[in-house]
């Protein structure tokens, strides 16, 4: 059992930056992030791995970056030029091994986090 604890959430506006923590108790190989906003499925948003093949989905590219920290199992996730309709609660997620990044099924989605809120106002 792998234990995800996400920080670094809070309300920004629009063009604005956040970024989110997440701190694994083991190390996997897939660390990635998905969000849920009101109203919308959950969405995989950006993906890594330990040997460092980040990836994202076309929503957030050039905008999100995706970093990890292999000796802290910690994920990060930048966000630059946040937008309205960024604002979701974001989860953690983690596993041992990893597919292609798709939004709907992320990369890989063994072991999940409790989330953090991120709101985007305009």
């Amino acid at each position: 059992q792998v234990q995800l604890v996400e920080s670094g959430g809070g309300s920004v506006q629009a063009g604005g930056s956040l970024n989110l923590s997440c701190v694994a108790s083991g190390n996997t190989y897939c660390m990635a992030w998905f969000r849920e906003a009101p109203g919308k499925e959950r969405e995989g948003v950006a993906a890594t791995t330990s040997d460092g093949s980040p990836s994202y989905v076309d929503s957030v590219k050039g905008r999100f970056t995706i970093s990890r920290d292999n000796a802290k199992n910690t994920v990060y996730l930048q966000m630059n030029s946040l937008k309205p309709e960024d604002t979701a609660l974001y989860y953690c997620v983690s596993d041992f091994f990893h597919y292609p990044l798709t939004s709907t099924m992320g990369a890989c989605n063994g072991y999940w986090g409790q989330g953090t809120q991120v709101t985007v106002s305009s």
